[in-house]
């Protein structure tokens, strides 16, 4: 537990490093397309290139932000810049939608960075039968018994009622 208190007094850096990791994500998913199925050999390199070293920069940033909001703001900053790249090279055409949604990604993107973090987890409530926060997790419900072989109707009946004893 030390560690990860330790690594999140370095938050600035992380956070920088998310956000060169998210532009990564938008380089190697525009090489991937340049590439027209591996068959350029110039954007195939850069997407080789691009691609791990955006999802070393992810991971590096896991270490100080949660996953819950460094997933969220890879995917959802990569894919906005994506799709202001594209419109700017003229591969995709811009809609004043499409730049109202951009916004909204990102704004949303924005919102998880300023939310903060979610309460510790007890991970003795977890050990102990309680979900992954500490609620007590509910037993599902047992399945209806299957008819099979002889026992099976000749039709389905228009309404099927089972009752389920323990």
């Amino acid at each position: 537990m030390a560690a990860r208190s330790e690594s999140r007094a370095a938050g600035g850096r992380h956070w920088l490093v998310l956000l060169l990791s998210a532009a990564l994500e938008a380089t190697w998913a525009i090489a991937l397309d340049e590439s027209r199925g591996f068959t350029i050999v110039g954007p195939a390199i850069v997407f080789a290139i691009a691609l791990p070293l955006s999802m070393l920069g992810l991971g590096y940033a896991m270490r100080a932000i949660p996953v819950s909001v460094s997933y969220a703001v890879w995917t959802g900053l990569g894919a906005a810049l994506t799709v202001t790249v594209s419109m700017a090279l003229g591969t995709e055409p811009v809609s004043v939608l499409k730049i109202v949604f951009l916004a909204g990604i990102v704004g949303c993107v924005l919102g998880l960075k300023f939310a903060g973090d979610a309460p510790p987890r007890d991970p003795d409530a977890h050990a102990a039968g309680a979900g992954p926060t500490g609620d007590t997790q509910i037993a599902p419900a047992a399945a209806a018994p299957r008819v099979t072989g002889s026992d099976a109707p000749a039709s389905p009946p228009s309404t099927v009622t089972s009752t389920v004893s323990e």
